[in-house]
């Protein structure tokens, strides 16, 4: 079923009223509308419902999403979600206002060079799982400051709550909202369409909402054939 932008504007109502549930003014948290595995419509849609920030994983679906959007995408602000490869860093320069997952040094190195100033966000792992990526929390500081001294635009921290339990995060979200605090920086982009009260009531300042708006994934596959 092809998405529509009343049902994304209901859904959008229903985020809001979930974040002021868990002790949060709307307006003060960012939503992120994480596009993976949507077709362009759903991009189409968060935007005509009055979301500003959209978010993907993959660099040759945010390309062509954003190509097929068009001149509909007003003042849309692209955050590259996805684990940052070097080789693709050159095409998505161009396009991405904040870069959310960068984790190593040689990714933040390449950002540099291909676009100066960028803002990024530092990704921990937080959950200790091997399956995600996110630097270390001890290691947080050295990247922060090491990417900095690149002339990176360091905005905050970033990270995916631990599988389980949506309460099971609070813990790691805290930790993560902490680190942020001592390292002085003010954007904490946790919490998901599960987590995100947890995320909020901790001090999130930016949540990454996707299932919420869509519903399942259905065709960024067929976008990266």
């Amino acid at each position: 079923m092809a998405l529509t932008v009343a049902h994304v504007a209901e859904r959008l109502a229903i985020v809001r009223e979930r974040i002021a549930g868990a002790g949060a003014r709307p307006d003060d948290i960012r939503i992120v509308a994480v596009t993976k595995g949507q077709g362009p419509d759903a991009v189409g849609a968060a935007l005509a419902a009055g979301l500003r920030d959209v978010g993907e994983n993959y660099a040759q679906d945010l390309i062509a999403k954003r190509q097929a959007v068009g001149d509909a995408a007003g003042d849309c602000r692209w955050h590259f979600l996805g684990h940052v490869q070097r080789n693709k860093v050159r095409v998505l320069a161009p396009a991405i206002d904040l870069w959310q997952a960068v984790d190593r040094i040689p990714a933040g190195r390449e950002i540099a060079r291909r676009a100066p100033g960028a803002a990024v966000l530092v990704q921990l792992n937080v959950s200790g799982e091997s399956q995600k990526h996110g630097c270390l929390p001890d290691d947080a500081p050295a990247l922060v400051e090491e990417l900095m001294a690149l002339g990176l635009d360091v905005r905050g921290l970033m990270a995916m709550g631990p599988t389980g339990p949506p309460e099971g995060a609070r813990p790691a979200f805290r930790r993560l909202v902490g680190m942020a605090e001592r390292l002085g920086l003010r954007e904490r982009s946790i919490g998901m369409s599960d987590d995100l009260e947890v995320a909020v009531s901790e001090g999130a300042t930016m949540v990454r909402v996707g299932r919420a708006f869509f519903g399942p994934r259905n065709g960024g596959a067929q976008l990266r054939r």
